[in-house]
């Protein structure tokens, strides 16, 4: 008789555990570690469940044990290292082995063939605008490749914008394949898909397949199962492509390392790169992390040793320097009248642009029309009624769900998508003057073409890129010329490569700086340096101007001066005074519940615990809290923040805390954590 541990399909911190049943005779051959199965469970009559384990012995008393009733139909089985992971996340982020299980398998079904449905690598290729492979490496992207190849350690390649990171990626995928290994490709956004996957093709040819959440289900199952076939060779995508069930694993890079996209925002809030360091580990596959401007947990790590370090400081195409960056006091613009998103100096310096015929990028990193709403009459501002954020004003038409009545000016909430008209008076004190005010892309686009009624204008943001391959078709009409200016919110800004571009204008640097965030400025630094990455790269002189009402910050400072090497330093000096990550790691206890009242005894029971369980190992408890928006969907959130020097410590005492918060409030409350 074999025996199989199963995990079951529920996502309760009361049943996660491994439960045992006898696999009859006429299953055996088809039950194996990743399988999904029926069984019998609880009051109710069948559940499914994942085989994590079988075993021709166990210690449970045979006459408990249940038989597997059956095999999911057309499910897809995880292999034993995409067991191991989900393991590792399990415990690692404090999720069940449920949700982790769900989450190592992006493709959960088979979906039959559909002769119409067209394969997404071939649809970016009919854009046409893959350009001539060049095969030649310069020396320092050579000399890149022989110190990734010959290290025995994860190796993170700081490379500025523009020296060839991807051409050093191209040459290592290569040299896979002759080996007879398979490529994970991860990028931060799926706007980075299109040029990423065009260019690999360009040199790789028909190895090439992609996974993204924009494709359909039948999509995302005919790349998954060329993956596990064997078929093709790279797997490029987002977060979840690290699950990619390639048998032969060889390399897994991860493209602009530094994105905070790499960490997911609901349960399991896994780390892309912690997990991808151990899929690698365990296939025996190289680790290859690349950005411009590394996090500085990354750079840290290759200062220790723990990574080694690789670096390319001169942009690959020659004669092509970095641009000339100016920074604009909208301060002084104010004061001396000039009221427009555009200081003069950015208004000159894309008048001269059209003149000449370049192309010009203009980051803004809100999308909508207005950031908020408000009364000038009593400072009333229109907030969602489930969230608790203010409502952003989008120049569009509204049509009311029970009259059809089409209204101007939508307001909507971009938490959880409730929409909105405009109200004709303040719902507070009855005044007509209500006023958007901010502004987003929409509206910055408006008023760029009212400034310059002959440019061809596009906008690349959330909205414009709703619709399935949206991105692809604005990246490709702009990379053709057939816009002159392209605005968008941080998605525009993330290793493009546009020949074209001259001038980058940051319109609001100021942002992210304020943010209560301790990432603050490394965000606002980030994102900065990569914006102005865009100007400049194909020989012609670029420059970039930049924005701001805080000139002086030294983010803004050392971003405008490229000088990545100060800014760290300064940076990871604030981090160690004050203990923040990567000097000390920092737990996020999060709490939610539709009931507001038993959410705020929860969250104080939960501090209690904390710092009753830390106190004699020196953890550093803060909180309760709000978890930075306090409710959302209509859903009440809070947090309580643990930090100490070693994650085993936080670890411990979070399986602690859910464990006593789970026997008192049961599935009342929810809870999750992140540790950094």
């Amino acid at each position: 008789m074999k025996y199989a541990k199963v995990i079951i399909d529920i996502s309760s911190a009361a049943v996660d555990r491994p439960f045992t049943y006898e696999i009859p005779a006429e299953l055996e051959a088809e039950i194996v570690p990743g399988v999904r199965v029926t069984v019998p469970f609880g009051n109710s009559s069948q559940r499914t469940g994942y085989c994590i384990e079988t075993s021709n012995e166990t210690d449970v008393d045979l006459s408990i044990l249940k038989p597997v009733t059956g095999i999911v139909k057309n499910s897809l089985s995880a292999d034993d290292v995409l067991i191991r992971l989900a393991l590792f996340m399990a415990d690692e982020y404090g999720c069940t082995m449920n949700q982790a299980m769900q989450t190592v398998l992006p493709v959960k079904r088979k979906v039959g063939k559909n002769r119409r449905r067209t394969d997404p690598v071939e649809r970016m290729e009919r854009l046409g605008t893959v350009r001539k492979a060049d095969e030649t490496l310069n020396p320092a992207q050579e000399k890149a490749v022989q110190e990734i190849l010959s290290s025995q350690k994860p190796t993170l390649l700081h490379g500025i914008t523009g020296s060839g990171k991807t051409r050093v990626y191209i040459e290592l995928i290569r040299r896979m394949m002759e080996a007879g290994k398979q490529t994970i490709v991860l990028i931060p956004e799926i706007s980075l898909t299109y040029q990423t996957v065009t260019e690999l093709t360009a040199h790789l040819g028909e190895q090439v397949a992609v996974m993204h959440s924009r494709l359909t289900a039948g999509e995302k199952f005919e790349q998954f199962e060329k993956a596990a076939n064997g078929t093709i060779s790279v797997m490029v995508g987002p977060r979840s492509a690290v699950f990619t069930p390639f048998e032969e694993l060889g390399l897994i890079i991860i493209d602009e390392e530094h994105e905070g996209a790499y960490r997911s925002d609901i349960s399991p809030r896994y780390d892309a790169r912690e997990v991808a360091r151990l899929r690698a580990d365990l296939c025996g596959a190289k680790l290859l992390l690349g950005s411009a401007t590394p996090s500085l947990e990354s750079y840290t790590m290759a200062k220790e040793g723990t990574y080694e370090l690789s670096v390319l400081r001169e942009r690959a195409v020659p004669g092509a320097g970095l641009p000339g960056i100016r920074v604009a006091d909208m301060r002084k613009e104010l004061a001396e009248g000039n009221k427009s998103a555009f200081s003069r100096m950015l208004y000159e310096g894309i008048a001269d642009r059209l003149e000449k015929k370049e192309q010009v990028m203009l980051f803004l990193n809100r999308r909508g029309y207005a950031g908020f709403v408000s009364c000038r009459s009593c400072g009333y501002v229109i907030k969602c009624p489930h969230c608790d954020v203010s409502m952003t004003a989008h120049n569009d038409w509204y049509t009311d769900p029970r009259t059809g009545v089409r209204k101007a000016a939508l307001l909507s909430c971009h938490y959880c998508g409730h929409t909105a008209p405009m109200p004709e008076v303040c719902p507070q004190c009855g005044s007509r003057f209500l006023a958007p005010f901010g502004t987003g892309t929409q509206k910055l686009e408006q008023m760029t073409k009212r400034i310059f009624p002959s440019a061809r204008v596009l906008r690349m943001d959330a909205d414009t890129t709703a619709r399935k391959d949206a991105h692809e078709k604005i990246l490709s009409s702009f990379r053709k010329g057939e816009a002159d200016i392209l605005i968008g919110t941080q998605m525009i800004v993330k290793g493009h490569d546009f020949p074209g571009v001259t001038l980058v204008g940051i319109v609001a640097a100021d942002q992210s700086i304020n943010v209560p965030d301790y990432t603050a400025a490394e965000r606002t630094f980030q994102l900065l340096t990569q914006a102005a990455g865009r100007s400049g790269r194909a020989g012609k002189p670029g420059e970039v101007i930049i924005q701001s009402y805080e000139p002086e910050h030294y983010a803004i400072q050392m971003a405008a001066s490229g000088d990545y090497e100060s800014f760290y330093q300064r940076e990871m000096s604030f981090r160690s005074i004050m203990r923040y990550p990567p000097d000390s790691a920092l737990m996020t206890f999060r709490l939610s519940s539709e009931d507001e009242s038993l959410l705020d005894r929860a969250a104080s029971d939960a501090a209690f615990l904390a710092k009753d369980l830390g106190k004699r190992k020196g953890v550093l408890v803060i909180g309760p809290g709000t978890d930075g928006i306090g409710k959302i969907n209509d859903v009440y959130r809070k947090a309580v923040f643990l930090r100490h020097g070693e994650r085993s410590v936080l670890k411990d005492i979070r399986d602690r805390m859910t464990d006593m918060l789970q026997q008192k409030y049961g599935n009342r409350l929810m809870t999750g954590s992140d540790i950094r």
